[in-house]
């Protein structure tokens, strides 16, 4: 992996467009979307089914190109940077040779990246956990072992760039949790890492930034964290004294920006723009137990994205 250089622009797409179909039978995939990500970043790519997010990835990786717009990968064409193993991906579609074993997958798709990258193959087989593996044919894999096996093949060439599409589709916890790991050293290292997934809690805990995607077109490119926190209401919570709900439910509806307010026998909820100051009257008035809940990026995803 090549980290040397000043930070820069590794990806970048300017007004792209991509339609399937003519006439009556159009659908258009990808509607003017214009990104540019800089070398090292970790960016989340979130939407719902049909928003562009698997088009988008097939137009970096070369495996289609766009009906406009251009698409730019380290400077040239994605193709060449495929070629070159500088890109590499695990994605949801493509199949694996169900009578190879595991280990003889990673060497054969090691073998036409040269020496070097058959020199990797125990690290990789290591990194992605496959070890145990090594002897088992693919075909008697899981779903969630074959996806193991596709982010082997993608480690093979040391790529500077890895796309991955719904990378733990079918891993159990522990091999989700060992996958991220990996990916957080990859990126603390420099690699530029770009992912789409349905899982938010993922991009919420490893994705610098998060890109959100809406019928073709970018909705939403910001900083994780300042994403989740755009809708500015938090959720506060608290118990209550015995028999002063009422009063105290007044005092709160009396405070700008409160809203929501619900109570289930002693224990309050409400949704404040300023989480501070219900709180405070909450306290105030005896309450105990208080929570304080920043917005979730499913909040944020799910206002951005619902019609």
């Amino acid at each position: 992996m090549n980290t040397s250089g000043a930070a820069s622009a590794v990806i970048e797409l300017t007004d792209v467009r991509r339609h399937f179909g003519v006439g009556d039978r159009r659908v258009q995939a990808v509607d003017g979307v214009s990104l540019r990500i800089e070398r090292g970043e970790v960016t989340a790519l979130l939407g719902p089914n049909g928003a562009g997010k698997t088009t988008t990835l097939d137009m970096l990786l070369g495996l289609t190109d766009p009906s406009s717009g251009t698409v730019s990968v380290l400077g040239g064409h994605p193709d060449a940077a495929a070629k070159s193993g500088a890109i590499a991906a695990v994605l949801q579609t493509g199949g694996l040779l169900g009578d190879l074993t595991v280990l003889e997958t990673v060497q054969l798709i090691a073998s036409l990246h040269g020496r070097q990258a058959l020199d990797r193959v125990p690290e990789v087989m290591r990194r992605a956990d496959l070890v145990a593996l090594a002897k088992r044919k693919v075909s008697k894999c899981s779903g969630g072992e074959q996806q193991r096996v596709k982010f082997a093949l993608a480690m093979v060439p040391d790529p500077d760039i890895l796309v991955l599409d719904e990378p733990t589709a079918g891993m159990d916890v522990t091999a989700r949790r060992h996958f991220w790991d990996v990916m957080r050293a990859d990126a603390d290292a420099g690699r530029t890492i770009i992912f789409a997934t349905h899982y938010l809690e993922e991009a919420e805990q490893f994705a610098r930034r998060t890109v959100v995607m809406h019928r073709g077109t970018i909705v939403a490119d910001a900083p994780t964290a300042r994403l989740r926190a755009s809708l500015g209401e938090r959720t506060v919570s608290a118990t209550l004294p015995a028999g002063s709900s009422m009063s105290i439910v007044e005092r709160l509806a009396a405070i700008a920006g409160v809203v929501g307010i619900r109570v289930d026998a002693d224990r309050l909820s409400l949704t404040a723009a300023d989480s501070d100051a219900a709180a405070r009257t909450l306290l105030d008035a005896g309450a105990r137990d208080l929570e304080i809940a920043a917005p979730t990026l499913e909040t944020a995803f799910t206002a951005l994205t619902e019609d």
